[in-house]
């Protein structure tokens, strides 16, 4: 199992370099000078030229790369020389110097994102801990409820086969995954929080916190969850359901099944303690997967809710070319993306001992 596990680490540590690698170029490729977005309109050539040497912008692309990912390092080479670009800035993040080299020094310290070019001064890490909570908190929400309801209804589906009862939750099902997520947010906003407000008492945006009418103090406002954590609930949901019920009908027509009936078995033991769980693999890895894609599919929903969330953020910062807040937001998803991984692998191996660990 220990062997796995760094097996696995080490690949994913291969995986996230070339998301880094990949987002790195794809966004210092694009027309912009990050200079200029930093400075605004107080703009001129000599601060100009100040920014471009400080942050390294006048390096060659590849000179940048390197300073990026000795940003992001954790163990990372700093200049001792404070005229050039200074890696080792502690404004910036703090580190302990493990030991000099020349004109260098190696230190180890927690991965730095650089800071917004629009909030100057403020630094990625911190925008991403204020919104990225929030994220976690739907999208947990929103699974949750695909969990529950999507098995309930794959084994309500597959007890009754071919009747209306499975004929109408695989409709609603495969409506469910054909609607995109921004079309189920613009309907179900206006539908349950306008038209039909007086009753929902829901409203048409909102996020988790949100300022009395004094502007003094935050209240928590967990009816603000609802409607966005339904809307990126309904696509898992529907395939989660649709996954539960096939593989319930398989299990079901397994040789060890009909045995088990054979002996006396009731059908609610057989499918409670036997069937069901044997039919939770596929499922399991599908929630995983879905899991970690709700982290990076809430953008538009957190967007047309008001959702205070990284997927927000990430929006925001594409209208303004906040490159450094896109640039962190999408590595900080990538990497709960990998860890969740890695995670239901082992969930995945304990649930069925038949898998073995390679």
């Amino acid at each position: 199992m220990i062997k796995y596990i760094l097996d696995k680490f080490f690949y994913s540590l291969l995986t996230l370099f070339g998301v880094v690698t990949v987002i790195f170029f794809l966004f210092n490729v694009l027309p912009g000078d990050p200079a200029q977005m930093m400075l605004g309109q107080n703009e001129n050539s000599e601060q100009l030229n100040i920014v471009k040497k400080k942050y390294g912008f006048d390096k060659p692309l590849s000179t940048q790369y390197f300073y990026y990912l000795n940003d992001l390092s954790p163990i990372s080479i700093h200049s001792l020389d404070k005229s050039d670009y200074s890696f080792f800035d502690r404004k910036n993040y703090s580190g302990i110097e493990l030991f000099k080299l020349s004109e260098y020094s190696i230190n180890i310290k927690y991965p730095y994102l650089r800071t917004s070019f629009v909030n100057q001064g403020k630094k990625v890490s911190d925008i991403i801990a204020e919104t990225l909570p929030n994220t976690v908190i739907l999208a947990i929400s929103a699974i949750s409820i695909a969990i529950f309801l999507g098995i309930f209804l794959g084994i309500f589906s597959a007890l009754y086969k071919n009747t209306y009862i499975d004929i109408s939750i695989q409709f609603l099902s495969t409506i469910g995954m054909s609607i995109p997520s921004f079309f189920s947010a613009i309907i179900f906003a206006w539908v349950f929080g306008f038209l039909l407000k007086d009753y929902t008492g829901l409203e048409m945006s909102g996020s988790l916190y949100e300022l009395d009418d004094y502007g003094e103090s935050f209240h928590l406002k967990l009816k603000n969850l609802l409607l966005p954590a339904l809307v990126l609930g309904i696509r898992p949901l529907a395939v989660i359901s649709q996954l539960m019920r096939n593989e319930l009908l398989n299990v079901l027509n397994q040789d060890y099944i009909r045995t088990a009936k054979a002996k006396g078995l009731s059908k609610f033991y057989v499918i409670k303690n036997h069937a069901i769980k044997n039919s939770l693999n596929p499922v399991v890895t599908a929630i995983s997967g879905w899991f970690a894609s709700l982290l990076a599919g809430a953008v538009f929903v957190e967007f047309i809710f008001g959702w205070n969330g990284i997927g927000k953020e990430i929006v925001n910062a594409l209208n303004l070319l906040d490159l450094p807040v896109i640039m962190g937001s999408v590595i900080v998803i990538a990497f709960m993306f990998i860890l969740i991984n890695i995670f239901v692998d082992i969930i995945y191996v304990k649930l069925d001992p038949r898998v073995k660990l390679n």
